[in-house]
């Protein structure tokens, strides 16, 4: 049997390994001195379009990172699109944790970013890391931080406190984002991640993640039970 090889066929293939190599060595790790986070038409219209998670988790988990940029102290900007319209204001609960953060109501721009006031907000934030989520990821989400990444921001989008129409579309999305370098992570890691030591606030964490996650809270009980027992 005849074996054809082209060289270049097989330069593409040393090419992309080595690509790879150096991407995997390249942990760009989220830093609390240098991360802000955007919560991108977290609208409570819009809420009503999200099909491609559980919206009771979904709310919950938005929540989540409201919590964590609070715990972490990190600054924060919020953003509407058209809310006098069918789109709506933004979830209360979630306007509520940040009263004094900048709150930016887009006349009109579909991205974010086409609107100065919003691109001023985040540069006035000081920091280079952006932690980003948003209704819906396809547009809302995915507009903002390929135009973020070319502006040269590092760019994190928390998967799970985003959402969009249905599951094909949002795998699109993903790919379209990480095909431009940006990272995608769930919340829960984004927390660990700028964590870093449990000994940084072991018992802050804990609260942290045991009140927006009930099994992990059950773990803490069951703990917290077998310590106290062990201690009579």
């Amino acid at each position: 049997m005849r074996i054809n090889f082209r060289f270049s066929t097989a330069l593409v293939g040393v090419l992309s390994i080595a690509s790879f190599a150096a991407a995997a060595k390249d942990y760009n790790r989220l830093n609390i001195s240098d991360a802000a986070v955007l919560f991108i038409d977290h609208q409570v219209g819009l809420f009503n379009l999200v099909q491609d998670t559980n919206p009771d988790s979904f709310k919950n988990t938005i929540l989540a990172v409201g919590d964590t940029a609070k715990f972490f102290d990190l600054k924060v900007v919020l953003t509407t699109s058209r809310e006098d319209g069918p789109n709506g204001p933004m979830m209360p609960e979630l306007k509520a944790k940040f009263p004094n953060a900048p709150y930016v109501a887009r006349p009109g721009q579909i991205n974010a970013w086409d609107d100065p006031e919003f691109v001023n907000a985040v540069k006035a934030t000081g920091k280079k890391q952006l932690i980003i989520s948003g209704i819906v990821t396809d547009v809302c989400v995915t507009f903002v931080s390929l135009s973020a990444k070319a502006a040269g921001y590092d760019v994190f989008v928390v998967t799970d406190a985003s959402g969009t129409f249905n599951e094909a579309i949002r795998d699109a999305s993903w790919s379209r984002m990480e095909a431009s370098g940006i990272q995608l992570m769930n919340w829960f890691a984004v927390a660990c991640e700028l964590a870093r030591d449990w000994r940084m606030d072991l018992e802050g964490l804990a609260n942290l993640f045991g009140s927006h996650m009930p099994n992990y809270k059950a773990l803490m009980d069951g703990y917290n039970g077998a310590v106290a027992s062990a201690k009579k």
